[in-house]
């Protein structure tokens, strides 16, 4: 037996009689895809036949187009039809029995020298029809061309590999889908369910889509038309016709670009219930103003899901079923077009009237600072422009902040996360001329850190975490009690306590209790991570020495009245403790019978 070295060449061998199963299978997510493909294609229809009815004075083309969806319950039938330009034999077998030869490719090359009638073909593919066979048994096309004396043509296919051509009687030009349902899919026979799905997928279409003789579009998408064009009640009503009974939107941003790429839509912010509710975000995808899908986080990023609205990318590169989107550069572009959009309008707003951006800024913020950590080009453009609540009662930027305090902070910024327990730290602030920020949101803990991580000079400092030299008493040349620190500890029970001694400049505080940053911080993650760390504490007690009830403390420790200083220090201790967080179960309890004991004592005593 003697081995060949000659290469050996032949064609690949594709086995075409489970084409159709797959078909069915594979290339379409959705049954009810099927509306979508052939309203699409009764559409290209008809804008051909407009096209060419202007390049070559046809004068017997339709003067509105029209698609009509018929179900027949009886015959178990659904007729998708069209007056559009029709097909003759010849076209039947060339567009219709080679799966995937685009006649929408073909057409725009014959006239691609108009780019306006270029953009009003939706077909991609050439495989839309195909989608007729995933509900149906038997399909038949009965259609008319509009080329002088054609002959109307009928073919039909059972689903295989195998159809049948024939001459058929046709009054009008166009085409007629007869879709024979199959008997799992019936539902689709119901008027309304035709008409929801029309609504869902060709609500825009610019020509009429009747189903049984009712019109169920819409033909109006605002986005093609000119921002300047659009009063604020129209933006408002059309964002109801996307999205009925919603609140209405606090503000909106109108796309419309042609180069280097062509975009239009419009994007809402609606208003937000709570901080997590930024899920609720639904953008629709169209093409050629036909919705391809809802499921746009390759063109929308994830910061921006709580947007609600609608974008039409006519060129959007998409799979074979026109379901997903590519990975692909095109759609990078357009993701960073819309990140610089809303950035933009942003900073317009902003800059237009502050006042009206604060009344919103409570329900954009989460989605502003989750931008700005994740997207550098977002964080660049809008990073003068987080707003925070301040001590002052207004609302202040960070670098207006930094500006007013740099003589007194420098670059610390004091903040507060919890205006009630924290009541008694911000007070000793504002009795000091110190300006504290209100953060409160459960991603700020996050966002500070990633805003010192972007600009190390700035350090952001709870208001109980250490005590600024404001509120220090620097004239005050008493030496600091080194007998205090063993009362508290002593009256505690606590070895391990640290306490400071201090003279503040207010002497109506008694104690407070320092936390350190890092510990703070770690709790807070740690709580909103839903891991709460057991032993997370870290304090320091704070005596104030100037203060009265210190000083009686002191004098009853040397008169030797040990037990009444030590009720007053555990007294002080557990007040500081308050400003910090609630007293809770035997340590308030602890806390009512003390006081009750003291009242009692100084009351005999008065």
């Amino acid at each position: 037996m003697t081995t060949s070295t000659e290469p050996i060449v032949g064609n690949i061998q594709i086995h075409t009689d489970n084409i159709m199963p797959i078909i069915k299978k594979w290339l379409y997510s959705e049954h009810e895809i099927f509306v979508r493909e052939l309203v699409s294609n009764a559409c290209d229809a008809i804008t051909k036949l407009k096209t060419i009815a202007n390049r070559e004075s046809i004068t017997h083309a339709p003067a509105e187009g029209l698609i009509t969806l018929t179900s027949n319950k009886e015959a178990k039938t659904i007729t998708i039809s069209d007056n559009g330009l029709g097909m003759d034999a010849e076209e039947i077998q060339k567009y219709i029995n080679q799966i995937a030869f685009s006649g929408a490719e073909e057409f725009v090359k014959k006239y691609q020298d108009s780019e306006s009638e270029k953009s009003g073909i939706i077909g991609h593919f050439g495989l839309g029809f195909y989608s007729a066979f995933i509900v149906s048994n038997t399909v038949e096309i009965k259609t008319l061309s509009y080329k002088p004396n054609a002959q109307a043509v009928l073919w039909s296919c059972d689903g295989s590999t195998s159809f049948s051509i024939s001459q058929t009687e046709k009054e009008t030009v166009g085409t007629d889908i007869i879709l024979h349902i199959s008997e799992e899919n019936e539902a689709y026979l119901e008027e309304q369910k035709l008409k929801d799905l029309v609504t869902k997928y060709a609500n825009f279409l610019p020509y009429d889509i009747q189903v049984n003789g009712v019109t169920a579009n819409n033909k109006h998408p605002l986005w093609i038309k000119q921002p300047n064009e659009v009063t604020e009640q129209e933006y408002k009503d059309f964002y109801q016709t996307l999205f009925p009974f919603s609140e209405p939107p606090l503000f909106w941003i109108h796309l419309n670009v042609d180069h280097p790429f062509n975009l239009k839509g419009i994007l809402y912010f609606p208003k937000l219930a709570h901080e997590l509710d930024s899920a609720r975000g639904d953008v629709k995808l169209f093409c050629q103003q036909v919705f391809v899908s809802d499921n746009v986080k390759d063109i929308i990023p994830e910061f921006l899901t709580l947007l609600k609205g609608a974008i039409d990318c006519p060129d959007i590169p998409l799979n074979v079923s026109r379901s997903t989107l590519q990975n692909d550069p095109y759609v990078q572009k357009i993701s960073k077009h819309i990140v610089k959009k809303v950035a933009d309008k942003l900073n317009e707003l902003y800059k237009a009237d502050k006042a009206n951006f604060e009344t919103f800024w409570e329900d954009i913020h989460p989605f502003i600072k989750y931008g700005m950590m994740n997207n550098q080009d977002f964080y660049e453009k809008v990073k003068d422009i987080v707003l925070f609540k301040s001590s002052n009662g207004q609302s202040t930027s960070l670098p207006e902040y930094l500006e007013r305090n740099k003589e007194k902070l420098e670059r610390k910024v004091l903040y507060c996360s919890n205006k009630d327990t924290q009541a008694t730290y911000v007070a000793m602030c504002q009795e000091q001329g110190l300006e504290v920020l209100f953060i409160h949101a459960m991603i700020d803990s996050h966002f500070i850190q990633f805003l010192e991580s972007k600009d190390p000079t700035i350090k952001f400092t709870s208001v109980d975490a250490n005590l600024s030299d404001q509120l220090l008493d620097s004239t005050n040349e008493t030496p600091k009690n080194e007998a205090l620190p063993d009362i508290f500890k002593t009256a505690l029970n606590q070895e391990n306590l640290k306490v400071q001694v201090e003279n503040l400049k207010s002497d109506s505080v008694s104690g407070v209790i320092l936390e350190s940053e890092q510990m703070k911080r770690l709790k807070e993650m740690s709580i909103m991570m839903r891991q709460p760390l057991p032993g997370l504490e870290d304090y320091t007690l704070v005596v104030n020495q100037n203060n009265p009830v210190i000083q009686t403390i002191l004098k009853l420790h040397s008169d030797n009245k040990t037990e009444l200083a030590h009720l007053l220090s555990q007294q002080v201790y557990d007040l500081a403790m308050m400003s910090l967080k609630p007293l809770t179960g035997d340590k308030m309890q602890a806390f009512i019978t003390r006081s009750n004991q003291l009242m009692n004592q100084l009351g005999g005593n008065a």
